[in-house]
């Protein structure tokens, strides 16, 4: 190893340690963790994939990732404590990349989590959108379009095949925002929304 492979890897390995020695629910709520944003900030400067959202970057790019840390939460988990009059319990929160139609335009997401209800269940809550990319190859332009919910598991009875809601999202009601991405190599990336928030995703 190179002195700077050298030390990623031991930023990640740091990283990823301070991460799992938290809650999932200390990871993903707001709280400060201003330790671990350092370590976030030190790596995005030895990123090893240079504009990581270009089309040949894409192979290492998409697929599914686990949510495992976000320095202000996320809009979901930030509503939670106002929005449920009960205590909810986030199972997983993960995002889809895929490439959309296959045509190379865009990269469709989908950003889920699951969620635990008391006296109720579980409940799966799903956004799709498109992010568009700039040519800088780091940003993009994302929105969504359609918001599903499903519950699958009801009661305590797994394995329930309910039907899914979905609710799409007008045309004129669609709002875009900015998404970085700051770093991204074969099992980790970073990313960056326009009022600084950071998230990182692990395969």
């Amino acid at each position: 190893m190179t002195p700077l492979q050298t030390r990623r890897h031991q930023l990640k390995t740091q990283l990823l340690q301070s991460i799992n020695a938290l809650e999932i629910e200390d990871a993903i709520l707001p709280v400060e963790h201003p330790a671990i944003d350092q370590i976030i900030c030190e790596l995005e400067t030895l990123n090893p994939i240079d504009q990581p959202l270009r089309q040949e970057h894409w192979p290492m790019l998409l697929g599914s990732w686990a949510l495992v840390y976000a320095s202000r939460g996320t809009v979901v988990t930030r509503r939670l404590g106002r929005q449920f009059p009960l205590p909810v319990s986030i199972q997983r929160v993960w995002q889809r990349l895929t490439d959309s139609e296959g045509t190379g335009a865009g990269i469709a997401t989908e950003n889920g989590a699951v969620l635990s209800l008391p006296l109720f269940g579980e409940l799966t809550a799903t956004a799709q959108g498109v992010w568009n990319p700039y040519e800088e190859g780091e940003s993009a332009r994302v929105s969504f379009g359609a918001f599903t919910v499903q519950a699958t598991r009801l009661l305590g009875i797994a394995g329930l095949h309910l039907p899914q809601i979905t609710v799409p999202v007008l045309e004129f009601l669609r709002q875009e925002a900015l998404w970085i991405t700051s770093y991204l190599d074969e099992d980790l990336r970073f990313g960056r929304g326009a009022t600084g928030n950071l998230f990182v995703f692990r395969r």
